[in-house]
């Protein structure tokens, strides 16, 4: 390509897709996954053609004059490690990346054939969104929807780099609102991903964030199985995610009834050992203790204990094994966890 200005078509290629890269100084701010990018997944586990992986070799380079010399001064600061059910979220300072930029690169987006250099641009939207004012700008100018759009991308890399930049965006109130309607897309994600998989870390990330707040959690009904399913199927990375949103569903009353009907694994219980991680142990604890303090009625526990597999009667009924274990945990040498256990069992 040319050296010419650059234009919805991304006359200039490499200034736009590094715009926030810096010479790659912030791929690593935006790796909210682990081995998110083209670079370093050289081994596909989903399929990518060999002109995605030989598309790695592309390079940014900074013109004078260029997009990616006006804005590449981005200040943006290192996460820090959040350990609330809100999940994993970006603290940026103020940013200087002009609406003109923004309406290039969403139109772009759209134009781009190489998964590569979608992957970029998905970078430099997500990198942009961490700041309150593009939040705003790309929810007026349509920009989430298009976003959105690369949730089907064929490039897995892609996908998660889409939810990266959705999970920014929905640090934003009214970005919600748009967002929550590809719950189930993002669920779906989760479902059809392979286990342990970026995407589907990243689809919690993004599901942790909705789910934060009452408004949105209705739409996590259906999702309870899927989620218990992966505290017993996964790696404590996703544990840790997955048990983030239910603590955040089961912590609202009326959520209550949908949590204790859904399909359980009997297995679940088993993670109530002095053997699993810390981390996963308090919040399942935390998860346990929101469940312990719901009160169904007689009629309403007597129908539960109808329903085969349910979560009622997996950690809830008199028949279940969880209250034996959490006995066994009062002499957890996390003391933390012990606290956690006595409340419980109080």
């Amino acid at each position: 390509m040319g050296d010419g200005t650059v234009t919805p078509r991304l006359g200039n290629m490499k200034a736009l897709l590094g715009i926030v890269a810096g010479a790659g100084a912030f791929y690593g701010i935006y790796k909210l996954v682990s081995g998110g990018s083209f670079k370093r997944n050289k081994k596909s586990a989903n399929g990518e053609s060999p002109s995605v992986r030989r598309s790695q070799q592309s390079e940014v380079t900074l013109k004078p004059g260029s997009l990616l010399a006006k804005v590449s001064g981005l200040d943006v600061a290192c996460p820090r490690p959040v350990d609330g059910a809100s999940g994993d979220i970006i603290h940026p300072s103020p940013g200087n990346l002009e609406p003109q930029h923004l309406k290039i690169l969403l139109s772009s987006l759209q134009t781009i054939n190489n998964p590569f250099e979608r992957f970029q641009i998905l970078l430099t939207l997500a990198n942009a969104a961490a700041f309150t004012v593009n939040q705003n700008l790309i929810r007026e100018l349509e920009g989430i929807h298009i976003i959105a759009g690369f949730l089907s991308d064929p490039a897995a890399e892609v996908r998660v780099q889409t939810l990266i930049a959705l999970n920014n965006l929905c640090m934003n109130i009214k970005n919600q609102e748009q967002i929550k309607v590809y719950v189930p897309k993002v669920l779906e994600l989760i479902e059809m991903s392979p286990v342990n998989s970026d995407l589907q870390l990243g689809a919690l990330r993004l599901l942790t964030n909705l789910s934060v707040t009452d408004k949105h959690q209705y739409l996590f009904k259906e999702s309870i199985t899927l989620l218990l399913s992966l505290l017993v199927v996964s790696n404590e990375a996703l544990q840790v995610q997955a048990l983030k949103v239910l603590v955040n569903v089961s912590s609202n009353p009326d959520m209550m009834d949908d949590i204790v009907q859904a399909q359980a694994p009997a297995s679940v219980v088993l993670l109530f050992d002095a053997r699993t991680a810390p981390a996963v142990l308090l919040r399942l604890l935390t998860f346990a203790g929101n469940l312990k303090a719901w009160r169904p009625s007689a009629q309403v526990a007597d129908e539960l204990r109808q329903k085969q597999d349910c979560l009622f009667r997996v950690m809830l009924d008199e028949s279940s094994q969880l209250h034996s274990r959490l006995v066994q945990l009062l002499s957890h040498p996390n003391g933390e966890i012990q606290a956690q256990v006595a409340r419980i069992l109080t």
